[in-house]
């Protein structure tokens, strides 16, 4: 009977300076567990040698295995592929910086082992980010959790482990504008979390901006809930009470009381307060109906160019 087989995915974009370092140290980790193994590297479009390294490693190790994109399609793609082509009785999702430490990997397959469907690493504390990227990230973790009717745990990101069960279900979600650690829990089955601190970038500097990390943010509310739509109805609804209000006031000003409501000064302000509720409003409107438009031409979620361990031909 033969043991498990782990896939560990690992998305890639200009990470020259950790692949190597995070090879060794999950290659030691994964020695430890009585489990057969992968590692699969996805290249999301590197401009640097990162391929070259990666292509090196697998001459070296037949566990290791590659995908290369024809171009960069982003982060959560390049984790979607890994986890379309990985192999394994469970997944694990983590990221090439060494921010998310290989050694806690024996903990994720531990509560796998004991029935877990989705095991998720919760970050105790975050190294080396300052305080407004830590600031943002407690916010967003908070709303989202209460606009959205499913239960998405905070303060978690990509590290997770995910069973077979679990990837199976996964792969029939082919929306574009992704938000993995969101869908993973929206798949439900039995699920629970790890601690850790998640450590500083080991070399080189962060892919995600903080623009990057908004329009994430943005991908998962948008993703999980309505709640923006139904702000905007809230917002109109409220500003016609007001200006109805107003309204009243001006006629019981001018006739009964035999005042005019003074100046052009209040007119700008109202109206450049409803242009902008109005603009607010489209642009959330905008959002739902720009990812409407970007599902419904049913284009592939990546290309891939090359691949590394597969049955089909190799790059040599």
């Amino acid at each position: 009977m033969r043991n498990n087989i782990l896939s560990i995915v690992i998305p890639v974009y200009n990470e020259e300076d950790n692949i190597p370092v995070l090879y060794e140290r999950l290659s030691e980790v994964l020695k430890g567990l009585e489990v057969d193994y992968e590692i699969v590297f996805v290249d999301d479009g590197s401009s640097d040698s990162s391929w070259e390294i990666i292509r090196e490693l697998h001459k070296k190790d037949n566990s290791v295995r590659a995908i290369k994109f024809s171009r960069n399609f982003g982060h959560q793609i390049a984790i979607t592929s890994g986890i379309d082509n990985a192999i394994g009785d469970a997944v694990i999702t983590m990221d090439a910086d060494l921010q998310d430490p290989p050694e806690v990997i024996p903990k994720l397959v531990d509560k796998w082992k004991a029935g877990y469907e989705v095991v998720y690493a919760v970050r105790e504390r975050r190294e080396g980010e300052n305080f407004l990227k830590r600031g943002f990230a407690w916010l967003f973790y908070r709303v989202l959790k209460k606009i959205t009717k499913i239960d998405i745990p905070s303060d978690v990101g990509d590290f997770r482990l995910l069973s077979r069960k679990v990837v199976e279900e996964l792969k029939k979600l082919k929306e574009h504008y992704r938000f993995v650690r969101g869908l993973s829990s929206w798949i439900g089955f039995k699920q629970t979390g790890v601690q850790f601190v998640r450590d500083a970038r080991f070399k080189g500097k962060p892919k995600y901006s903080f623009w990057k990390s908004l329009r994430l943010a943005l991908n998962g509310i948008v993703s999980f809930s309505i709640a923006p739509l139904q702000l905007a109805s809230y917002m109109g609804f409220i500003v016609s009470i007001f200006s109805f209000l107003y309204a009243i006031w001006a006629i019981i000003a001018r006739f009964a009381l035999n005042r005019a409501i003074p100046g052009w000064t209040s007119i700008i302000v109202v109206v450049l307060f409803l242009g902008g509720v109005q603009l607010l409003t489209l642009g959330i409107i905008g959002e739902y109906i720009g990812r409407t438009y970007g599902e419904i031409k049913r284009r592939p979620l990546y290309v891939i160019d090359k691949k590394l361990g597969y049955d089909i031909k190799e790059e040599m």
